[in-house]
């Protein structure tokens, strides 16, 4: 059997299939947690009755109206970020390789600042800034890390650095906002989904469902360049333009994100690697990076709104269950090494 074919082949290995499943439902348990619990509680039952259309009245205003757009855009949400990670941990065959590592999350929330600071628009203005934001940063990294090629190590220091000065240069600004502008900036900097509406989740978990579809496309040149540049061109990938539409494919996911919820750091760097790890696989699966996302961005914004006595940004959360895992991370690679 030729390379070509073999690279073409679709091989769902068990153990990778069963995260998925078990990732799924999961996070539909948690869902169902998500639309029951507030100030106004329903049983699962009554949950699961509204949503199959058994029930209406106020049961169904409170579950569809109030409290689905947010359920829906953390499950949505923490899928697109956690698949957006898999694949820069891919294509840098690097753990520490993640959106807001490497700056592109600061680039989406630059772009945002200057939408909402100096061109005063909408919400799709500020999807547009933060979209653009985005690729501004990855093409800057791109060009400062190229030398031949992309190497991990490489990219991920130009990132930090990259990440530094955004991060700078979007302190400057809210300095200089007026104090109601500069503190709803700032919620929204810390990630957050206190401020998602129907009118904002909806159309940003289209765009990131649509996005999600086209990466099965790229995932057998994702795979290839898994195990190196010259293993990928020998077996007839198209390694520059392959990297490429991923990488613009991964930021559209970001950017999408960082427009209505902010910045949400370190569900990108943590679930694809424990998505890998739960399956055992020797690449990172980006189904069950998804699935493994979604639960964990759910459970994060669960515990940010109701075992939390103070309500804080999903945000805080995520960072104080990355940051655990990012030191486990490095203690246990420093640990592999002679």
């Amino acid at each position: 059997m030729s390379a070509q074919v073999l690279r073409r082949r679709r091989v769902v290995r068990p153990r990778t299939a069963a995260v998925v499943l078990s990732g799924a439902v999961v996070t539909a348990v948690l869902g169902v947690l998500a639309l029951g619990l507030g100030d106004y509680p329903l049983s699962p039952s009554q949950v699961v009755s509204v949503l199959a259309g058994l029930s209406d009245g106020f049961e169904r205003i409170v579950v569809i109206e109030w409290r689905l757009p947010r359920a829906l855009a953390a499950v949505v949400f923490g899928a697109a970020l956690a698949v957006a990670g898999g694949v820069f941990q891919t294509l840098t065959r690097n753990p520490l390789a993640s959106p807001d590592i490497v700056g592109l999350a600061n680039g989406s929330f630059t772009g945002m600042l200057v939408a909402l600071l100096v061109l005063g628009g909408g919400w799709p203005l500020l999807m547009s800034g933060s979209l653009v934001g985005g690729l501004a940063a990855a093409v800057v990294i791109y060009v400062l890390a190229y030398r031949g090629g992309i190497k991990g190590f490489r990219f991920i220091v130009v990132g930090i650095g990259v990440s530094a000065m955004l991060s700078s240069f979007n302190t400057w600004m809210l300095l200089r906002a007026d104090v109601e502008t500069a503190l709803f900036a700032s919620a929204w900097g810390a990630g957050t989904l206190n401020t998602v509406t129907a009118e904002t989740a909806y159309p940003a978990a289209g765009a990131a469902l649509a996005l999600l579809a086209v990466l099965p496309f790229a995932a057998p040149a994702l795979r290839q360049m898994d195990l190196g540049d010259d293993m990928a061109r020998a077996t007839g990938v198209r390694v520059d333009r392959a990297r490429a539409a991923a990488i613009a494919v991964a930021v559209a996911l970001v950017s999408t994100v960082t427009a209505v919820a902010g910045p949400i750091a370190f569900v990108a760097l943590a679930a694809p690697q424990i998505a890998r790890r739960l399956a055992r696989a020797p690449g990172i699966p980006l189904a069950a990076s998804g699935t493994v996302g979604a639960g964990l961005l759910l459970a994060s914004d669960l515990i940010a709104q109701h075992v939390i006595p103070l309500t804080v940004p999903v945000g805080a959360v995520t960072v104080v269950f990355g940051g655990a895992y990012l030191v486990w991370l490095l203690v246990h690679e420093a640990r592999r090494r002679p």
